[in-house]
């Protein structure tokens, strides 16, 4: 079956917002309380992928610094305005781009959570999230932690951005678009983790 650009971004949509509801999955959260503080690239790796392994032994994936530069941007964006929001004038397609990334994304975002092992664990117990996170298509991924410096709602933004090869999205010869964005970043994605 042949998918059109726009069945593409309907299906995308409906998708990102089915995987914002919160449900229960039989989730193994990674261990450990790491604060935005104490964050460094190895205890990122460390967390996802002990997460992918926990939750259905997937492949681990490696870090990109360009998908890093591209959650570094949203969440920065998100604290600025205290706002939980995939598009906040700048679709995930423009920001990984303007990163010089050019594959295939997907982006779960959160707020509020204290340590990166509670926005894991609000992510795998979300469909959306969970299917953005566990995914054996994207191979790698880039993270990123803003905190807002005054009063605010959740106090704490967090960006993950998944990334890799168009060609496992492909669908009958045709491949996926550039930008499928739907209401949770899609660009073949998942949600918002509360």
């Amino acid at each position: 079956m042949q998918l059109t650009r726009r069945a593409f971004v309907i299906l995308s949509a409906g998708a990102s917002l089915s995987g914002c509801a919160s449900i229960g999955f039989g989730t193994v959260a990674p261990s450990g309380a790491t604060t935005p503080v104490q964050l460094t690239q190895a205890s990122i790796l460390a967390a996802v992928n002990e997460a992918r392994r926990a939750n259905g032994g997937h492949k681990p994936m490696s870090y990109n610094g360009m998908l890093e530069v591209a959650a570094r941007s949203q969440a920065n964006l998100m604290a600025s305005k205290d706002q939980l929001a995939h598009n906040l004038g700048v679709m995930l397609r423009e920001r990984v781009s303007a990163a010089g990334y050019e594959g295939a994304v997907g982006e779960n975002i959160a707020g509020g959570q204290q340590t990166l092992q509670q926005a894991i664990e609000g992510w795998l117990n979300s469909p959306g999230h969970r299917a953005t996170l566990l995914s054996d298509k994207f191979t790698e991924f880039g993270l990123a932690v803003a905190r807002v410096g005054r009063k605010s709602r959740y106090g704490i933004y967090w960006c993950f951005i998944a990334g890799g090869s168009f060609a496992p999205w492909l669908n009958g010869g045709q491949s996926a678009p550039a930008d499928a964005s739907g209401g949770d970043s899609f660009t073949i994605s998942g949600g918002v983790s509360g």
